[in-house]
C-alpha cells in the first residue's frame, strides 16, 4: 500500500509553540491525519531535530520537524453490493440520491465502501472507463452532504458532462440550514476559496492562492435561531457552500469543521433551541436539485432529491417551536 516516501521539513513558528507534535504535523500536511501522524511519529518516521519524540510532545518555537509520509497507493477497485437510491438510469448515465456517510470515491482512510465500489457492482461497465479511482465520477459531494449526484457510464458521457460542469452549464441547487437569522431575502457571496493558511485540511476565503468562487442564496424559511437557505453554485470549489456560509457568519448547522465552537457540546445554560441545533450529527447540507443536458439525447434533465429524514426532523422541531411553515415542496 505504501510507495517510496516524500520528505518534508517544518519549522515550528511561535504560533504553533506549545501544541502537540502530531497535531502540528497534521495541520501542515493535508495528506496526513492526526492519527496517521501519531503512528508515523511512534515508528520514528517523523522526528524533531532528528530526535524521536512522543506524539503528545509539546513543540517549541524554532524546532525543526523532519520526516517522510508514505505516498498513498490505492488498492484495486472492488465491486461491492452497496444499496443505491437511484433517481434515474439509462445506458449512458445514472443519477443517485447520495445518503449521508457515503464517501464518493476511495481515498486514504476510505479504501472500500464508497459510492464507486457500489456503482461498479451495479454498473460493471464503469470498469471500462480508465479514470483510476474515479471511474464515471464527474463531480463530488462531501461524505456527510446528501443529495443528487450524476455519474457517467462511458467515456463519451464523462467527457460531455465534465465539459458542461467546466462551462458552468449545470445548475446545482442546495438546501442548507444555517445558524442565526438572516435579514435580507437573498444575496450573492463572491469570495475566492483556497487552502487554509494554517489548517491544511480546511478551505478558506483568506488563502494566498484562492480561486474565484460565487454562491447565490435566498431565504426559504426563517426560524427562531436558524435559517433555511436555498443556494445555487456558480462555481464548484471544495467546501464552497460551507466556507461561504461561515464567511457571512452563518455557518451550517452540524458542521464540525467550519462551525464556531464545539459541535454537540451541550452547556448547562443552553436553550432548548440551542440543544436542538447541537443534536445535528452532520452538516445540514443537501444537494436538492440537479439540472443538465443529456450528453447523447440533448434534452434538458432535472432531478430532485427529497430532504433526508434527519434534516427534515430537525426543521420540524424548529418549526414546532416557532410555528413557522415548511419549505416549498419540502
Amino acid at each position: 500500500m505504501m510507495s517510496p516516501p516524500g520528505e518534508f521539513v517544518i519549522t515550528v513558528g511561535s504560533f504553533d509553540a506549545g501544541q502537540r507534535f502530531d497535531r502540528v504535523v497534521s495541520l501542515y500536511r493535508s495528506d496526513c491525519s492526526r492519527s496517521f501522524a501519531a503512528t508515523l511519529i511512534q515508528d520514528g518516521h517523523i522526528t524533531i531535530q532528528n530526535n524521536i519524540k512522543k506524539p503528545g510532545y509539546r513543540v517549541k518555537s524554532g524546532e525543526k520537524i523532519q520526516g517522510c509520509i508514505p505516498v498513498y497507493e490505492p488498492p484495486s477497485l472492488i465491486p461491492e453490493a452497496i444499496p443505491l437510491n437511484i433517481l434515474f438510469e439509462d445506458r449512458h448515465l445514472i443519477v443517485i440520491d447520495k445518503p449521508a456517510g457515503l464517501v464518493v470515491h476511495p481515498a486514504p482512510g476510505n479504501d472500500t465502501g464508497t459510492l464507486v465500489n457500489g456503482l461498479l457492482y451495479h454498473c460493471p461497465e464503469l470498469g471500462g472507463i480508465k479514470a483510476e479511482l474515479r471511474p464515471g465520477i464527474v463531480h463530488r459531494l462531501d461524505k456527510d452532504t446528501t443529495g443528487t449526484i450524476v455519474v457517467a457510464k462511458n467515456r463519451l458521457t464523462l467527457d460531455n458532462l465534465s465539459q458542461q460542469f467546466k462551462d458552468r452549464k449545470v445548475q446545482k441547487t442546495y438546501l442548507a440550514l444555517v445558524h442565526g437569522v438572516l435579514g435580507p431575502e437573498s444575496g450573492n457571496i463572491s469570495l475566492p476559496i483556497g487552502r487554509h493558511p494554517v489548517d491544511r485540511k480546511k478551505m478558506s476565503t483568506v488563502s494566498a492562492k484562492g480561486r474565484d468562487a460565487e454562491t447565490l442564496w435566498r431565504v426559504k424559511v426563517r426560524y427562531a435561531a436558524a435559517t433555511l437557505l436555498e443556494l445555487e453554485l456558480k462555481t464548484g470549489r471544495t467546501h464552497q457552500i460551507r466556507v461561504h456560509c461561515t464567511s457571512m457568519h452563518h455557518p451550517i448547522v452540524g458542521d464540525g469543521i467550519y462551525t464556531y465552537g464545539k459541535r454537540g457540546k451541550k452547556k448547562r445554560n443552553d436553550t432548548p433551541l440551542e440543544t436542538l441545533l447541537k443534536s445535528a450529527k452532520r452538516q445540514m447540507l443537501h444537494a436538492r436539485h440537479l439540472c443538465f443536458t443529456h450528453p447523447v439525447e440533448r434534452r434538458s434533465m432535472s432531478f430532485t432529491a427529497p430532504i433526508p429524514e434527519d434534516m427534515q426532523r430537525l426543521m420540524d422541531g424548529l418549526a414546532q417551536d416557532a410555528g413557522d411553515s415548511q419549505p416549498d415542496g419540502g
